[in-house]
């Protein structure tokens, strides 16, 4: 149920007011029998990378660059099915791709593959690069900060967005304050692995205690709350590294990758996690792009560690299948 894991990186450059087309190729075995047709918008400051199923009708690429793709979605949006899904890419472009490659995958086994939209804003992962602790978190202009955030809401939902995910650990902190502009189903991390947890029926390692999950994220405090709250609520407890491991291992561990010390990293992070094994967790969720694909596929501990963003990709496609079926029932 958690082996789930892509271990790829795309890198998507494109200049200021493109528009056009290409067949999507994200190294992964695409089961789907039709070809996926994509569109690549950027509309300063930010980056859109649009899905749609082969044959679907797209705004008119006619229209001349001066008039701009966004005043093409002023009169129509960019996708019209009901299961559209809106990504709002956070701290990492590339954890953005790495995510829609998994609806890929996930949605290639039905009928047809999800329609979707990144939008991936090159002056919010500045600001979400340098919030790696508490205080640089609480330190940033908050005001238009959420602003920022508010308004991707609004782009993709005018882009015909049905359902708003974030593949990114740190946005999450802010999920509630921006989640107050929308108006369509907006799926939290949270929510989506404590749901899972609790479908798994695990049992407790020691007995007579709770079923102990382990969170491990480069910020202990603000990013394993919301995990912690959804947890507690389905009655887990929520196992996190005491400031001892941190000092010594989750700290030193993104120090290393920043050393380019791959190696070093890799075993610091399996020293956390046996830390938080040895503490009596079923598993553990690796809440930090830093984390998540730092292990080899073959490491032995990753059959102990949850990726996050597959649990919301399941949570998504479950969304979507729903809302699909909905409408065939009308």
């Amino acid at each position: 149920m958690f082996g789930g894991r892509m271990n790829h990186a795309t890198t998507l450059k494109y200049p200021s007011q493109f528009m056009g087309r290409s067949t999507f190729d994200y190294r992964i075995k695409n089961r789907a029998k039709k070809s996926n047709s994509i569109t690549f918008v950027a509309v300063k400051p930010s980056s859109v990378l649009l899905q749609t199923n082969e044959g679907e009708n797209l705004p008119d690429n006619s229209i001349s660059s001066s008039s701009g793709p966004a005043n093409c979605m002023k009169n129509s949006p960019l996708l019209s099915q009901v299961n559209t899904v809106g990504i709002i890419g956070g701290v990492s472009a590339t954890s953005a791709l790495t995510f829609a490659g998994k609806l890929v995958e996930l949605s290639s086994t039905g009928e047809e593959n999800l329609p979707f939209v990144i939008c991936s804003d090159p002056v919010l992962r500045k600001q979400l690069s340098s919030c790696g602790t508490r205080n640089a978190c609480l330190d940033l202009d908050f005001a238009p900060f959420l602003q920022n955030l508010r308004s991707k809401v609004t782009f993709l939902g005018e882009s015909g967005a049905r359902c708003i995910v974030m593949p990114c650990d740190v946005l999450h902190i802010w999920h509630s304050e921006i989640s107050e502009v929308c108006s369509i189903p907006f799926l939290h991390l949270g929510d989506c692995v404590a749901e899972e947890l609790k479908e798994a029926n695990l049992k407790p390692i020691e007995a007579g205690s709770n079923v102990r999950i382990g969170v491990l994220a480069t910020d202990a405090t603000l990013i394993a709350q919301y995990y912690q709250e959804n947890l507690q609520s389905e009655g887990f407890e929520v196992v996190l590294p005491d400031k001892r491991a941190m000092e010594h291992t989750i700290i030193p561990a993104i120090e290393a990758l920043t050393r380019k010390d791959i190696e070093g990293a890799r075993n610091l992070l399996r020293v956390a996690l046996q830390v938080l094994l040895v503490r009596g967790v079923n598993v553990v969720i690796l809440a930090s792009d830093d984390l998540r694909y730092l292990l080899p596929p073959d490491d032995p501990l990753l059959k102990k560690c949850i990726d996050p963003l597959d649990a919301l990709a399941r949570s998504t496609i479950k969304w979507a299948q729903s809302t699909r079926q909905s409408q065939k029932n009308i």
